[in-house]
């Protein structure tokens, strides 16, 4: 069961990245965006907690 939704979500992404390009790019950079500032808050809380 778990296999057959793992591949449903792969061809429902797959589809979005089909039909609409630009919003799958856009979402793709809010993601990394996100993922970046996560990382730099993780980083300036340890730099002060050892500081």
């Amino acid at each position: 069961m778990g296999k057959v939704i793992g591949i449903l979500a792969v061809v429902l992404i797959l589809f979005f990245v089909i039909v609409h390009p630009g919003q799958s790019a856009g979402l793709v950079n809010n993601i990394i965006d996100w993922l970046r500032s996560a990382a730099e808050s993780i980083i300036s809380f340890v730099q002060k907690l050892f500081a």
